[in-house]
């Protein structure tokens, strides 16, 4: 039978091929994710191993919260590090600081690269030092910086030019005096680094006699556990102790857990394109069953069983799954670079020091490969058992359809093929690329047991809306005469086969629709709230040169002696966990007072005057928050703090607020700051005097953010809004070229169809070249139904994704004030986009059809 298969794959060359490549784009995405997060995680790795590997024991602040919060359970002063010196067995313990930072060029240029951010990091002894002289020296006084060779090099920089730095205190200037490698040069990922002296990174951090870690060395004979245990004897709880491994390890982890959104984000447009890659073998192999059934019907007459007709099918799935699972493992490896240069086109500037293969990616990749293609074709091989021998004589013996099995035969092996399956998953560890399998096999089992519920009644072949909109759009092509027609009734001759073929481009259309009008509907909410709700003139924020600096705390009184400013208000976003809860709350601070007066709160219970009710301890809560943990009005609240303070919270009001400017939870910002440790801020709002302009207020405001905040940028209502929207635009374009591989999976699928179908009608298309049908008229022919078929997946995946959207909105997000919108210039676009991408693949299948010889094709039948 392997010989047969062999034979018979040999043959069909380019349906081979058509149908490898199909599957192979989607194993290519799902294993060039998989080699880019890899390698990703190990170019980090590498750099935390490098960072740690002369350090026996490091002492960092216990993270209360989670290291996302920012604040510090407890502050590392001298004082601690003098603990730490005192403790037997250390031979050597110094502080350090490490704080994200705005670097800056002289005249303002942002140095780090895409959306990267920036750290300064303090100067410690040459045993702990993670940085290694490339040029010049390390920093002794406040006005020197040494900087990293990769912001260096990309910004043309050298000994003694000149670069800004700001944190939480204005920007200040440096002259370079050294050129430094991080361990033995690894990629930062597009951040750039600068290492000062100690006094002056707590100067710039708003932090003076405060470090972030301390990093201690053992003496001769004492192992790194040993000191480890006697330092954390030797602090109290609120210091984590780790031993230098351990805390490369943690940290590296810790990236692993942040990087997970990239993996999950890009593996969902690998599973669309597998899904789209199994209605294309699922049609192909239906298509040739029913071709081959005079062959089939020649192999029970010589003998052959059923059994072996199973085999011979499914061994020829299987094959064709291993070609392409392996050729797509090959274009994945090459893929991976290419996503990695797709993220920094987009401002996402990520390591990457060499290509990973894990023996995971290649498992997940041939395992989910091939899987996919056997699951797709096995009901054609099923069909192809119930081949009669009779098949043999004649043409156009039907093949009998399959007789259901029993409800609990059907059960039994719906459950098994499901724990099968998600085993699988959990035991490979691609939990995602199985789950896609599970999907399958329960939309297969729902179908057959939709068929068992009508078991005495045949099932309806006919297809009603194919014939429906094959009409409707060959009546738009009816101006184009008897070519158009009989490409609508070649469509309609065939309905399941035209529905499945126009079903994978549906199911990539009907995704970018949903993401098109999810993301319309986000812009014009965006736009209605900032409308309603923003009463102020002017919104300061962190801008991208910030490089993740939040906006400092000393700006807003800065800000508030600008002439024609009426006030400022402050606006800090942090969080705080609930007591008895393992997840934290979200939190916003403000300043009521000024507050008031800058934003409408959508209230659901209380007023603007609430927040005047506020005072040292009171608490607003979302009304989705309120619901979820079933909070109230006046209910008393415990909260833990990232400073590992606990606080008690009254809930004075309950709002709504769709432009998520208040969380969770919203307190006093003076509670915020003693309490929660929040030091920046993450918006300044700012009013304007009556009478006065922006014209005559913005112009100041820049020129002082630029001077002195130059992290920071302000924008009125409309230029924040344009700001947001672009923002979604971004995202939105990304996407598009993501789901672009699903389009052209499917794109394949129409080919491959259409030249099956040219060769099932060889003796009809030989007809009616002897009648006098012309070659431009039959690839005319040929291209009507093409366009067809995809206008028809083009229209089911328009109306799919607006009704997916409008459902997904109404069920998540019902009562929170999103507005939807429809873009009906980019659903035109879509369409026209569809109608073309079926002209397209229809002008290799349109080729063949028109060279076909007349005398041969006669003679086929």
């Amino acid at each position: 039978m392997w010989r047969l298969v062999a034979r018979g794959m040999v043959r069909r060359k380019l349906r081979v091929a058509l149908t490898a490549i199909a599957i192979a784009l989607g194993v290519a995405l799902m294993a060039g994710t998989y080699i880019l997060t890899d390698t990703i995680n190990q170019a980090f790795a590498g750099i935390f191993h490098t960072a740690e590997a002369n350090k026996s024991v490091i002492v960092t602040p216990t993270e209360a919260l989670g290291r996302q919060t920012g604040s510090e359970a407890a502050p590392i002063t001298d004082a601690t590090i003098a603990r730490v010196r005192a403790v037997p067995g250390v031979a050597q313990a110094a502080g350090g600081i490490v704080t994200p930072a705005a670097l800056l060029s002289a005249d303002g240029k942002r140095l780090s690269a895409g959306h990267s951010g920036g750290l300064v990091a303090s100067v410690v002894p040459p045993r702990f030092e993670s940085f290694t002289i490339k040029k010049g020296r390390f920093p002794t006084a406040a006005h020197e910086v040494a900087i990293d060779a990769a912001t260096a090099q990309r910004n043309s920089l050298k000994l003694g030019d000149q670069i800004k730095i700001a944190a939480s205190a204005p920007v200040a200037t440096y002259t370079i005096v050294g050129v430094v490698d991080f361990g033995s040069g690894e990629s930062l990922g597009g951040a750039s680094a600068a290492v000062l002296v100690p006094e002056e990174v707590q100067r710039i951090d708003g932090e003076p006699g405060r470090y972030s870690h301390i990093d201690v060395a053992a003496k001769p004979g004492v192992s790194d556990e040993e000191l480890r245990r006697r330092v954390r004897a030797a602090l109290p709880d609120t210091f984590t102790v780790r031993t230098g491994a351990q805390e490369a390890k943690h940290e590296t982890e810790n990236l692993e857990s942040d990087l997970g959104f990239l993996r999950t984000f890009l593996l969902i447009f690998a599973y669309v394109a597998l899904v789209v890659g199994a209605f294309i073998i699922f049609n192909t192999f239906s298509i040739t069953v029913a071709q081959r059934a005079r062959e089939f019907g020649l192999l029970r007459t010589l003998g052959a069983s059923r059994r072996q007709l199973l085999r011979s099918v499914v061994e020829e799935g299987l094959l064709l799954g291993i070609i392409g699972a392996a050729i797509g493992l090959l274009g994945g490896i090459a893929l991976a670079p290419a996503l990695n240069a797709l993220f920094k086109s987009f401002g996402a500037d990520l390591p990457d020091n060499g290509t990973v293969l894990e023996t995971r990616t290649i498992v997940v990749s041939l395992l989910v490969g091939v899987g996919v293609t056997v699951l797709a074709g096995l009901p054609a091989a099923m069909r192809a058992t119930r081949v009669p021998p009779i098949a043999a004589m004649r043409e156009g013996v039907e093949i009998p359809r399959r007789p259901l099995p029993k409800k609990r035969t059907l059960v039994i092996r719906f459950v098994v093929g499901l724990v099968l399956v998600l085993a699988l998953g959990r035991i490979t560890g691609a939990r995602g690329a199985f789950g896609l399998l599970a999907i399958v096999w329960v939309v297969r089992g729902a179908v057959l047991w939709t068929r068992l519920r009508r078991e005495g009644e045949r099932p309806a072949r006919h297809y009603r809306i194919v014939p429906a909109l094959a009409s409707g759009i060959g009546a738009l092509l009816s101006w184009r005469g008897i070519t158009a027609r009989l490409a609508r009734e070649n469509s309609v001759r065939q309905p399941g086969r035209t529905l499945v073929t126009a079903a994978a481009l549906t199911v990539g259309l009907a995704l970018v629709t949903f993401v098109a009008v999810l993301a319309d509907s986000a812009k014009t909410t965006i736009h209605q709230v900032e409308s309603r709700s923003f009463k102020g003139d002017l919104i300061i924020e962190s801008s991208s040169r910030g490089g993740g600096v939040g906006v400092p705390a000393t700006l807003a009184p800065v800000v508030a002696r600008v002439p024609g400013v009426a006030s400022t208000s402050q606006i800090a976003f942090t969080e705080g966990r609930l007591h008895g809860k393992t997840s934290n709350a979200t939190v916003t601070a403000v300043e009521p007072e000024s507050f008031v007066r800058t934003w409408k709160v959508e209230w659901v219970h209380g007023s603007q005057a609430t927040l005047a009710t506020l005072g040292e301890d009171g608490a607003i809560v979302s009304k989705e928050f309120a619901k979820s943990e079933h909070i109230t009005v006046g209910q008393h609240l415990l909260v833990l703090t990232p400073t590992d303070r606990h606080v008690t919270l009254v809930v004075r009001g309950e709002a709504q607020d769709t432009a998520g400017l208040l969380r969770d939870l919203t307190i006093p910002m003076a509670l915020a700051r003693t309490q929660f440790g929040e030091r920046s801020n993450g918006l300044v709002f700012v009013t304007y005097k009556p009478g006065v302009s922006n014209a005559q207020v913005q112009p100041v405001v820049n020129r002082l953010l630029a001077s002195y905040f130059p992290q920071t940028q302000s924008k009125t209502a409309a230029q924040f809004e344009k700001e947001q929207s672009e923002g979604v635009n971004t995202l939105l374009e990304l996407i598009y070229v993501l789901l672009a591989l699903s389009v052209i999976v499917s794109l394949f699928g129409i080919v491959n169809t259409l030249i099956l179908s040219i060769y099932e009608r060889t003796h009809e298309l030989g007809m009616m070249r002897a009648i006098g049908t012309s070659r431009r008229q039959i690839r005319q022919m040929i291209r009507y139904e093409s366009l067809i078929t995809a206008m028809i997946g083009g229209i089911l995946g328009l109306v799919i994704g607006v009704v997916g959207a409008v459902v997904i909105v109404a069920l998540t997000l019902s009562g929170s004030g999103f507005v939807i919108a429809v873009p009906g210039g980019t659903l035109v676009v879509l369409l026209v986009v569809a109608a073309l991408a079926g002209l397209l693949a229809a002008q290799l299948p349109a080729r063949r059809a028109a060279r076909l010889d007349v005398l041969s094709a006669l003679a086929s039948e």
